[in-house]
C-alpha cells in the first residue's frame, strides 16, 4: 500500500516512539522510508566553528537523520536521507510531491504545540499536503501499536470524506482489521428550535455518512464493521469514541461540509491530531 514514506525529523528524542512505529509500517508494506531535516531558514543558525562559516541546523540536522537512519535500517528497512534548507511546512509538502512519497509521518507536540517540527509545523503540513499525513503525539498517553485492529473513521458525508475513507478503509483492509464508521451531528451551535426541526434531518444524513463508508470499506475488503451516529462536539465525540472502544488508528478527511450544513470535519480534524492518543491518518481533497 505503501512505497514511500517521508519522516520528517526536528533532532528531538521525544519522537523514538514514532520512528520505530514508521519502521513497523514500513516493514509490513516493503517501503523504503526517507528520513528529512529541514533547517529553518526563518532562524539565525550560521555561525563560525573553527574559522569557518557554518550553519549550525544543517550540523544538527545531519546528526539527526543520521541517528534515526540507524534506527530504521536496524529494524531491516530500507533507508534514504536528505538535509534541506528552507521554510519547513512547505518544504517537507514539496519534497514529498517530488520524490512520489505516498505517506507523511510528523510527531506533533499534542495539546502543548509548538516546535519546528511539533504543533504548528505537523499542522501546516496536514493542512498544505496532498500526500496522507498519518500524525502521532509526543504525550505520554500517546498508544502507537501495530498492526492496528481497530480503525475508527468519522464522516460527515462530504466528498473529502470518502476521499479519506477509502485510504484508510484500504489499509485496514490489507491488516484484517475492524472499521468503525462514526458520525457525529454537532448541534451544539444551534438554537433549541432549529435543533427540534433539523434533528431528524441530521441524524438521517449521518447515517447516510456511515453506511456509505461501510460501503467503501467492505469494497476495500474489510470484513467487520461497526456504524455508530452520535450527538455531541465532534472533536470530544471522536476521542471518547478512540477510548472506549480500544481504536488503534483514526482516518478522517482535512476538509468537510459548508454553510449550513452542521456535521463539520475541516477543523476537527486539526483538533483530533493534536488531541486523539493514537496515530491519526488525514487525507486532503487531492489525495
Amino acid at each position: 500500500m505503501y512505497d514511500e514514506i517521508l519522516l520528517p525529523v526536528d533532532g528531538s528524542d521525544e519522537a523514538a516512539a514514532t520512528v520505530s512505529h514508521v519502521a513497523d509500517l514500513a516493514n509490513w508494506a516493503d517501503a523504503t522510508v526517507r528520513v528529512l531535516y529541514v533547517a529553518d531558514t526563518t532562524r539565525d543558525s550560521v555561525t563560525v566553528i573553527d574559522g569557518q562559516v557554518v550553519d549550525a541546523l544543517v550540523r544538527e540536522g545531519e546528526r539527526a537523520v543520521e541517528s534515526v537512519a540507524e534506527t530504521v535500517v536496524s529494524q531491516g528497512v530500507d533507508c534514504q536521507t536528505d538535509v534541506l534548507q528552507g521554510d519547513p511546512a512547505p518544504t517537507i509538502v514539496e519534497y514529498a510531491a517530488e520524490f512520489g512519497s505516498d505517506l507523511i509521518v510528523t510527531a506533533t507536540r499534542g495539546r502543548e504545540g509548538l516546535s519546528r517540527l511539533g504543533g504548528s509545523v505537523s499542522e501546516r503540513v496536514v493542512r498544505l499536503s496532498s500526500v496522507p499525513v498519518l500524525t502521532t503525539r509526543r504525550e505520554s498517553d500517546e498508544r502507537l501499536v501495530f498492526p492496528y485492529e481497530a480503525v475508527l473513521v468519522p464522516t460527515d458525508g462530504s466528498e473529502a470524506a470518502r476521499i479519506a475513507a477509502d485510504h484508510a478503509t484500504s489499509l485496514a483492509g490489507a491488516l484484517d482489521a475492524t472499521v468503525h464508521a462514526l458520525s457525529v451531528v454537532d448541534d451544539s451551535v444551534l438554537g433549541l428550535d432549529i435543533r427540534e426541526t433539523t434533528g431528524a434531518d441530521d441524524e438521517q444524513t449521518a447515517r447516510e455518512a456511515v453506511e456509505t463508508v461501510v460501503d467503501i470499506a467492505e469494497a476495500n475488503g474489510v470484513r467487520d464493521t461497526v456504524q455508530a451516529v452520535k450527538q455531541g462536539k465532534p472533536a470530544e465525540v471522536i476521542a471518547d469514541y478512540v477510548e472506549t472502544n480500544g481504536v488503534d488508528a483514526v482516518g478522517m478527511g482535512t476538509t468537510g461540509r459548508r454553510g449550513t450544513e452542521r456535521i463539520l470535519l475541516g477543523s476537527v480534524s486539526e483538533v483530533t491530531v493534536r488531541t486523539a492518543p493514537v496515530p491519526v491518518f488525514t487525507v486532503g481533497d487531492g489525495a
